[in-house]
Formats: structure tokens, sequence, C-alpha cells
């Protein structure tokens, strides 16, 4: 299950809740991955940064990822409001309630959040979030 997302231009933020005798990470992401670079715009693919063009990488993603496990409950809600809040924090937009590619919306249908919750300041998130 896909507790929580946001699709950012160079990166993904995710909460997933796995199958009790299922931890491979890695192999789902890597589908992900594969599949989110098929669908793709080739001129999305074209637009690289500096930095992947002198180390010859052409990929979307970076290889690598970030695994957490969360812990409880405070923890799952810091880290969802981290990944509806990334946008904002990325100056994408000026609320999360504007950017498309998340599943904010879902939560606010559910009554988790108010449709303008991280509109009228800034967040500041503990320096751990977002980090691991």
């Amino acid at each position: 299950t896909i507790d929580a997302i946001v699709i950012l231009p160079d990166h993904i933020h995710s909460i997933w809740t796995l199958p009790e005798d299922d931890a491979d990470f890695s192999s789902r992401w890597k589908r992900i991955k594969a599949r989110f670079s098929l669908w793709c715009p080739q001129s999305y693919k074209q637009q690289q940064s500096a930095s992947r063009l002198r180390k010859g990488e052409q990929a979307i993603w970076q290889r690598r990822f970030w695994e957490h496990h969360i812990r409880n409950e405070a923890d799952f809600s810091q880290h969802v409001d981290y990944i509806h809040y990334n946008p904002v924090k990325h100056n994408l937009v000026n609320r999360p309630r504007d950017w498309p590619y998340s599943s904010f919306h879902r939560y606010v249908a559910d009554g988790a959040y108010s449709l303008d919750w991280g509109s009228a300041e800034a967040i500041d998130f503990d320096e751990k979030i977002g980090r691991e």
C-alpha cells in the first residue's frame, strides 16, 4: 500500500506498507523507476543537470534510495507532513494543495488535513526528517 507520496521533478518521497513477510524495497524501487522512465516524455529526459552531465548520467532518477522504518504514529505523521509539504519546501508551489502529484488531496478528502494546511506559514521539520 502506498500510504503517502509526492512526485517532484527530480525526486520522489513515499511511505509504503509492505506485506508482513516482504521487505524488498529495492525491487519495488527498480520497477517504479523503470516504469516511470518509460512514461516520462523524452523532452524531460533530455533536461539533465550539469552535475549529471559531468558524471555521464542520463537517468531521471538517482541510483540510490534511503529507507526509513516508521517507528510509531508520531513518526508516521511527521513523515506524511514532510512528504506533502515538499513541493512548497522546493519552491514549486506556494501551497501543498496546488501540487497535483501527491497524495495530499486524498488526505484532505479523508479529513486528515484542511485544504489550507501548509499555506499560512512555513513548516519546520526535525532535521532528521527527509534525510533518511
